[in-house]
């Protein structure tokens, strides 16, 4: 398994060779966070932004964000 780690959550990383595009899921949480990109860098960029955003949503409506058990 492929995995990537940012502000202590992980992702799981595959490739979709039909659509030449990496994608990834943040593991761990019920809430469905996905974000993908064409190369491993944008994938990285694209993760860091999908938790960035995920925390300041939480914050924005009052709850607290999930952390993996």
């Amino acid at each position: 398994m492929n995995t990537m780690s940012y502000k202590g959550y992980a992702a799981r990383i595959d490739y979709d060779a039909e659509d030449e595009i990496f994608f990834g899921r943040i593991a761990g949480i019920t809430d469905g966070i996905g974000f993908h990109a064409d190369t491993v860098a944008d994938l990285k960029a694209a993760f860091h932004e999908a938790v960035n955003d995920y925390i300041e949503t939480c914050t924005r409506i009052g709850t607290d964000p999930q952390k993996a058990v």
